[in-house]
């Protein structure tokens, strides 16, 4: 109840506040413009660098995740390359004909 009897003191008083400082807002005004001038130049240079920064340190955190899953699963594909490697050399090469027909063959160059 008390804020809305000194509602019009407050409302007076803000406005001549606001009329007297005026003035001086104005005078600033410029200076405000040139800021945002000087920041709006600044980040059109440094952007193009802060944007590739990103791309780069993305790109590294991802080589990163990559070889952290890949380093473990080494030892299993050396097992795996092992077991094939003996199997190939273990087989003896098919020379049978399928179905009566001689396998095709690449034409003499």
């Amino acid at each position: 109840m008390f804020y809305l009897l000194t509602l019009p003191v407050k409302i007076f008083f803000c406005v001549l506040i606001a009329f007297l400082f005026l003035p001086f807002a104005l005078l600033i005004l410029p200076f405000f413009l040139l800021r945002l001038v000087i920041k709006a130049a600044l980040l059109i240079v440094v952007l193009p660098f802060a944007l590739m920064a990103a791309f780069i340190g993305i790109a590294i955190a991802f080589v990163a995740v990559f070889l952290a899953l890949l380093v473990p699963l080494l030892p299993i594909a050396f097992l795996v390359f092992c077991v094939w490697a003996l199997v190939q050399l273990a087989s003896r090469p098919s020379y049978t004909r399928v179905g009566g027909q001689a396998p095709p063959t690449l034409p003499a160059p």
